[in-house]
């Protein structure tokens, strides 16, 4: 499986959304140089307030732009970084990756996906209805989370819009996504 990094964001403070950048640099074990949710520990304020001594398993947050499609066709315009995601992808299938899989973005930069995010209620904040438009069921009634996957970096590097995505699966069994 392949696709493009169409954008990249971080930001300092815990805000809903993220700022758009030229580069982001991932720092292996750490996330996004600069991000506020980049650290060995969880900074997810409701999982620092769980556990402060838990390992982040939400250091990069990506998120497929063919959501947005969707959603401005329901009419929530939504655009890249608004979701508070790290790295907006175009023509790569996120949430069907196994968990375990290995994201080589751009040149030397590699993630490792964790699963899937669960969106919470500032997504309703951040405009109302949004959190029931990226839910979804499957046609056997399970709860589909369209909010984009985490992952945790395996690799450092430069990643830049219009860098390639090439997903190294890993070794079967598969195991499905679950929230992270």
């Amino acid at each position: 499986m392949t696709g493009r990094v169409l954008a990249v964001h971080r930001s300092s403070s815990h805000d809903f959304s993220k700022h758009p950048e030229d580069a982001i640099t991932l720092v292996e074990g750490l996330g996004v140089e600069g991000d506020a949710h980049a650290g060995r520990t969880v900074k997810h304020r409701s999982r620092v307030a769980r556990d402060p001594a838990a390992p982040n398993l939400r250091q990069v947050h990506l998120l497929q732009s063919e959501l947005f499609d969707e959603l401005i066709a329901r009419d929530h315009p939504v655009f890249a970084g608004d979701l508070g995601e790290n790295v907006t992808t175009r023509g790569i299938d996120l949430l069907a990756l196994p968990a375990g899989t290995v994201l080589q973005l751009g040149d030397t930069a590699q993630v490792e996906v964790t699963g899937l995010r669960n969106p919470c209620s500032q997504i309703d904040r951040f405009q109302r209805g949004l959190m029931a438009a990226v839910l979804d069921r499957d046609a056997q009634g399970h709860l589909v989370r369209k909010a984009g996957v985490m992952a945790v970096v395996r690799r450092g590097g430069i990643v830049r819009p219009q860098d390639a995505i090439q997903a190294h699966l890993p070794p079967t069994p598969h195991k499905a996504l679950e929230p992270v």
